[in-house]
């Protein structure tokens, strides 16, 4: 059994660029560009942080202060407030279900069009 030593990794081909400076990143978080990427995270998860925290509140009201109607029987001992406790499990991996299509389909392309000219030094 012979082993074969690895090759050595190529030489780094540009050595003096160790990346953008603290002004480039300045410059980016003004652009307009910058601005437009905040805003679309922000209108997606902002409404959708508040809606459920909204509905948690709600479930947690019921549970203190509507104790008859959390355990009205739906079937057999399936009351309102095991589905409505389950429906937060439910809710939480809908939520991020759909923020992971919205940055695929909106909120990446615009980072990785940002990140790749930080990167050329644009």
């Amino acid at each position: 059994m012979t082993t074969e030593a690895a090759a050595p990794p190529p030489e780094a081909e540009d050595t003096s660029r160790t990346g953008p400076t603290a002004e480039e990143f300045t410059r980016v978080q003004d652009s307009a560009e910058f601005a437009e990427l905040r805003r679309s995270f922000r209108s997606f998860a902002f409404p959708l942080t508040v809606a459920f925290i909204a509905w948690y509140l709600l479930y947690v009201l019921l549970c203190s202060y509507a104790a008859d109607f959390m355990g009205t029987k739906l079937v057999g001992n399936i009351n309102v407030g095991l589905v409505l406790g389950l429906a937060q499990f439910a809710t939480t991996f809908l939520i991020a279900w759909l923020y992971s299509r919205h940055a695929a389909s909106r909120l990446d392309p615009k980072a990785l069009a940002i990140k790749s000219r930080m990167e050329a030094g644009e």
